[in-house]
């Protein structure tokens, strides 16, 4: 009997060890069919031109092909904006949706329940353009203007930031709210004196049609966030974890493939070669950690005020809660190396 409770005792403490170096320095198995985690019937995800691993996740079927064992069915969802990627998430029409980092903390504000699971770039993909016969060469020159924007995403965040940076408020121009495309096309006919311009199609009507940007700002641009539903989180994590890895994978295929991924953002988005190719090559960093953070949460931070501002989010203590509680980081933490 002595000899039987020490073998057990000793088989256990063998399973503890064996346990715990496997678990040190080491990051977990990505969850998939053969862990027995419960899986959606349904992965519902966006894809958007301004989110060039979206479109290649959707083309390699990745996600299709890992998740058939476990009998979910993957749906995309084309998004026009981050305005529209949120409406999506709030109406529960995705379980994932990509916007700007801004339009994150916006959507988390206004009572959206999504969180910041991963970053998908680092971009520069918003600006203040104006037509190629444009006499406008400053933002301080839009006073009393026209400028078209899409409200609720990264270009209009921009256009406030540019215009606090010159003493302006909104309420000093007149902002046109259209979406993206609908801006640009405003522009080129002459409807509107400026537009806040959104990749791939402002580098479509700088090099087609010779729209001049007349200022530029990196650090106005917040980063690309990939955002969950919480409910989606709370019930399918290992599905979850699999959808962070496989965006890990597409932004590993585009740094192999360059061409090929200019040729395919060229192709969706319906620009040039050319185009695709200055969106990709010098206004989009991919090669970045994907875990949200201080960084992110820095950018965030300075734009916050100007939402609360312009009236985008009510109260700087509803903003400075969103903020608090945007990231959830683990995804990415334990993200499989691709």
């Amino acid at each position: 009997m002595k000899r039987a409770i020490l073998g057990t005792v000793l088989a256990a403490a063998t399973l503890v060890l064996a346990g715990c170096v496997e678990g040190e320095g080491s990051k977990p198995a990505t969850p998939a069919a053969a862990s027995g985690a419960a899986a959606p019937s349904e992965l519902r995800l966006d894809y958007a031109y301004y989110n060039p691993a979206s479109l290649v996740l959707r083309e390699q079927q990745w996600l299709e092909k890992e998740l058939a064992a476990s009998g979910t069915k993957v749906t995309w969802v084309l998004s026009a904006g981050s305005n529209k990627a949120n409406e999506s998430l709030r109406a529960n029409a995705v379980d994932f949706g990509s916007t700007a980092g801004a339009a994150a903390l916006l959507a988390r504000a206004n009572a959206t329940p999504i969180k910041v699971v991963s970053l998908y770039s680092q971009p520069e993909w918003a600006a203040i353009v104006v037509g190629k016969t444009s006499q406008v060469t400053s933002v301080a020159q839009l006073k009393g203007k026209k400028v078209a924007a899409t409200k609720g995403t990264d270009p209009y965040f921009f256009l406030l930031q540019s215009l606090k940076e010159v003493g302006l408020t909104s309420k000093d121009i007149e902002v046109v709210n259209l979406q993206h495309a609908d801006g640009k096309a405003a522009l080129e006919r002459g409807d509107v004196d400026a537009w806040a311009g959104l990749d791939p199609i402002m580098a479509q009507t700088q090099l087609d049609s010779g729209s001049k940007l007349i200022y530029r700002n990196k650090g106005f641009n917040s980063y690309g966030t990939l955002n969950a539903r919480e409910d989606f989180l709370a019930k399918y994590p290992a599905t979850a974890q699999i959808v962070v890895d496989a965006y890990e994978k597409a932004k590993a295929w585009i740094a192999k493939n360059p061409d090929q991924a200019v040729e395919l953002l060229a192709r969706e988005s319906k620009v040039s070669t050319a185009v695709a190719r200055l969106v990709l090559t010098e206004r989009t960093t991919l090669d970045l950690d994907p875990v949200p953070g201080t960084a992110q949460r820095t950018v965030l931070q300075t734009i916050l005020p100007v939402l609360v501002a312009d009236g985008n989010i009510k109260t700087a203590e509803a903003g400075q809660a969103a903020l608090d509680s945007l990231f959830e980081p683990k995804f990415a933490q334990a993200r499989a190396k691709p």
